[in-house]
């Protein structure tokens, strides 16, 4: 695949991103696509090796190596290597759905699986599927493609992230009438209210979400089932459901001060901020503003990093992200080999923009918080912590230990509590009466994805826990498969 001595001729380059410096000053995407003969080059760089591991899709050590979704990565990279882009995109439907998404936000584990990655950096896995994907709209081969035929069995698919959007496409294309319920006014999810602007351009969710539609599937919006549409009516009228809706109970951090004012969820905080720009350019001030405060983002991922951009956005005052863990080497530790994803220090778009206002990293490392203090209106003022370092417990597992003398003060008139997830919400799932695991998410074998409750299926993060997007079209895929075979005794679905 590609050209045989192309990864010793070309070194890898990846597209460049919107300085910083302007990009803060809006809210539009700061990715940029290379140009076509960079594209070529850099396609060019997949070395035919004898087993693509970037396609594989395991867990290593408790982390994904390689891609869940087992794109066909070599083939399209070849195919743009020799200019074939239409092909290429014919390639990259076959296992995603929704390529502009992964493309965008996924942190490609296909990368780190690369086996040029053993000796050099990787190929440019996630720019190639992006570019691909996006020339594909730009040129007009991605149009609706209706089934040709209905089963007449009718599917509810309940929240409308990336599991349910990949599950409903699925089961479209299977001949099923498809009905996606969200609970909130737009469809998408996390994709459409967890992630900001700048890292996912909302036109391109509703844009796929239009093109969903187009293909027959139904958006029922300002719908919670459970609530406003009751258990009981949806296994009634539907011959069978998939539960997409996700883990979003979040981490709290129960210490003194917590119930001061100014102390918000992460994703509370991210999804006024969205909801607010698309429905007013964030004229109706229905956000939570960090113009002129002391921000401090708790808690590291995806969705601190998230946090960072839009605080940086609004025009803080200061900023400064608390991580519990130490901070990790700069390359591979021996106990972390390839193809195992890399934990190594680097640093998201937040980060990079608040070390170019700021003049340094804001984040700090093996520090714990102790309690808020307010002020007399009890508001949030300032957070007290301590420096920790970490040691093995009788159990032989790391426990934090603080340092004496390394308390200190920190003012904060906003705090944003991005500490993951801890499962689904409970309402739905009770008033359906599945079974749990210990975890408290629903309890569905992966691969079969069937709930104790017959006819009712569970995928993504609501099936597995707080995870990546592509794993959640991996699931989504997967339990229509299955609904499928369900539905009609056997499945042509992949």
């Amino acid at each position: 695949m590609g050209k045989p001595t192309g990864f010793m001729e070309h070194p890898r380059e990846l597209p460049p991103d919107r300085p910083p410096a302007e990009r803060i000053r809006d809210w539009e995407e700061f990715h940029l696509h290379a140009p076509e003969k960079t594209l070529k080059v850099q396609g060019a760089r997949c070395m035919d090796c004898a087993v693509p591991f970037c396609h594989t899709g395991i867990i290593l050590n408790g982390m994904t190596s390689g891609c869940p979704i087992n794109n066909l990565i070599p083939e399209w990279n070849d195919l743009v290597y020799r200019g074939l882009w239409r092909e290429a995109l014919d390639r990259l439907h076959k296992t995603n759905n929704f390529p502009e998404f992964t493309g965008r936000i996924c942190p490609a584990p296909c990368e780190a699986a690369c086996v040029l990655a053993i000796i050099e950096p990787p190929v440019t896995i996630k720019s190639i599927e992006c570019a691909i994907i996006d020339k594909g709209f730009e040129e007009g081969w991605v149009i609706p493609e209706p089934p040709a035929r209905r089963t007449g069995k009718k599917v509810a698919v309940v929240g409308s992230g990336p599991a349910g959007l990949a599950c409903a496409a699925q089961l479209n294309k299977a001949g099923h009438w498809v009905t996606v319920f969200e609970r909130d006014d737009r469809v998408g999810g996390l994709l459409m209210y967890g992630i900001p602007n700048p890292h996912l351009d909302k036109a391109v969710v509703q844009r796929r979400v239009d093109l969903l539609a187009e293909e027959g599937i139904r958006f029922v919006t300002n719908t919670e089932v459970g609530k406003d549409y009751p258990a009981e009516r949806i296994l009634k009228e539907f011959d069978a459901v998939v539960l997409c809706g996700g883990a979003t109970k979040p981490r709290d951090l129960p210490i003194p001060g917590r119930d001061l004012k100014g102390i918000h969820f992460a994703m509370d905080f991210l999804r006024a901020n969205t909801k607010s720009l698309l429905d007013s350019n964030l004229q109706d001030g229905n956000y939570i503003s960090a113009k002129h405060k002391d921000a401090i983002v708790i808690g590291g991922g995806d969705t601190g990093t998230d946090c960072i951009a839009t605080v940086m956005r609004h025009g803080c005052k200061s900023l400064v992200q608390f991580e519990i863990l130490p901070k990790p080497p700069m390359e591979r530790a021996p106990d972390n080999p390839w193809p195992q994803w890399p934990n190594i220090f680097r640093a998201g778009y937040g980060q990079e923009e608040a070390s170019v206002v700021f003049g340094r990293d804001p984040r700090e490392f093996c520090i714990m918080t102790k309690r808020f203090a307010g002020d007399e209106h009890g508001h949030v003022k300032e957070l007290h912590t301590v420096q920790i370092e970490w040691h093995r417990g009788e159990n032989g597992r790391p426990v934090p230990r603080e340092i004496p003398g390394t308390e200190k003060v920190w003012p904060g008139q906003l705090v944003l509590l991005a500490m993951g997830f801890l499962g689904p919400e409970d309402m739905l799932l009770q008033s359906l009466g599945v079974d749990r695991d210990e975890r408290s998410n629903v309890k569905a074998e992966h691969g079969r994805f069937a709930t104790s409750v017959r006819g009712v299926f569970a995928a993504g993060d609501m099936r597995r826990g707080q995870s990546l997007v592509v794993w959640a079209i991996n699931e989504g895929r997967g339990a229509a498969r299955e609904c499928d075979r369900y539905l009609m005794g056997s499945t042509d679905l992949p």
